[in-house]
């Protein structure tokens, strides 16, 4: 199916996701008008199908692939089905395992946005003589990377994954000084890719300790969203905020939604990784913790729904991961005398 068609069918109350499960991205829809369902449409193709991909990010319409056997990155626009590789100055994987963390954002300019990415690797002990960072910057229109003068003063946790807004990226994060055991993530901070440098901690609207789980998300590119749960040990609040301003250096929050999770008798609600939510129908969702093919909706007055994923995802080792998804018509630069993938017409993007 083709996402041009899919999004000019969609009906009233339908929200498009990106799903990575199985090391694939996929189209899915949910409606949430009346009983809430939920449907696979295939598989992304702009990549080829034997990529295998370990871990997305999401940039207004691009996406930054990670893949589990290559040490090359890939940005893609899955609407106008064009691809950029990226290979990194350095691909060292302890453990077989690909520690670094990872942002897509733009510079706006007279003419045009200009993207980088941004990748580093920040290994933090209570023991300052054991800590290790790195920060690098890769330049879409240069095709060069550039190591990042960086002393962090915060504390991002691998866990927590960035978000986009605006061009730039926002973490869940922590001051660096402050016990690992006592506060996983109880600020807010932020990578302005026009200067090339973090932002001052920012508050969260909570006092967060060990036991939180905090994560961001994107409401229609206008607003960022925080939840808040904690884990077994007190399963009963899970709270959603919105930001009513969000610059740099400044952050206001608004309570959007409590969920009293203490009214589902023995099921208790625990969304795993990233989520989104529909400001107007009040309502929130992402991917259940126990069981990662479904999809838990929550809201207001003990509303909880549970939807199945149906569909072919493959290995279902890989930690799921979703995010909202509208249509992009920006090109993807290729680097100077690299070959350019061939573009198709705007409604011939498939999946």
């Amino acid at each position: 199916m083709q996402i041009g068609q899919a999004l000019a069918a969609a009906k009233e109350g339908e929200s498009q996701m990106i799903v990575m499960m199985g090391n694939n991205l996929s189209l899915t829809s949910i409606i949430l008008n009346g009983d809430p369902s939920i449907e696979h449409k295939g598989k992304l193709t702009c990549l080829d199908e034997q990529v295998k991909i370990s871990q997305f990010y999401h940039c207004e319409g691009l996406l930054l692939c990670i893949l589990k056997d290559d040490s090359r990155f890939v940005v893609c626009n899955p609407y106008l089905e064009q691809t950029r590789w990226i290979e990194p100055r350095y691909s060292h994987r302890p453990y077989g395992m690909d520690r670094f963390s990872y942002a897509l954002g733009y510079v706006n300019t007279d003419s045009c946005r200009s993207y980088k990415l941004l990748r580093f690797i920040d290994y933090y002990y209570n023991a300052p003589e054991k800590q290790f960072f790195w920060y690098e910057v890769y330049d879409f229109d240069s095709d060069l990377w550039t190591t990042l003068d960086v002393t962090p003063h915060w504390r991002i946790a691998f866990c927590n994954t960035g978000v986009s807004f605006k061009g730039n990226t926002y973490w869940c994060a922590a001051e660096r000084n402050v016990d690992v055991d006592e506060v996983l993530a109880n600020r807010l901070i932020c990578f302005d890719f026009t200067s090339e440098r973090f932002g001052p901690l920012l508050p969260l609207p909570f006092s967060g300790g060990h036991h939180d789980y905090t994560t961001l998300s994107c409401v229609r590119e206008e607003k960022l969203a925080v939840l808040l749960q904690h884990d077994e040990s007190n399963p009963y609040e899970l709270d959603l905020w919105i930001t009513t301003k969000i610059e740099t250096e400044e952050v206001l929050w608004s309570k959007f939604l409590r969920v009293e999770t203490a009214g589902f008798n023995s099921y208790v609600p625990f969304i795993s990784g990233s989520f989104f939510i529909d400001e107007e129908k009040k309502v929130a969702f992402g991917f259940d913790e126990r069981n990662r093919q479904r999809v838990i909706v929550i809201g207001e007055a003990g509303y909880l729904r549970v939807l199945d994923l149906v569909g072919d995802f493959g290995d279902q080792s890989c930690k799921p991961d979703l995010c909202s998804y509208v249509p992009s018509l920006v090109q993807i630069k290729q680097p100077e005398g690299g070959e350019r993938e061939e573009e198709s017409e705007y409604g011939e993007a498939s999946i």
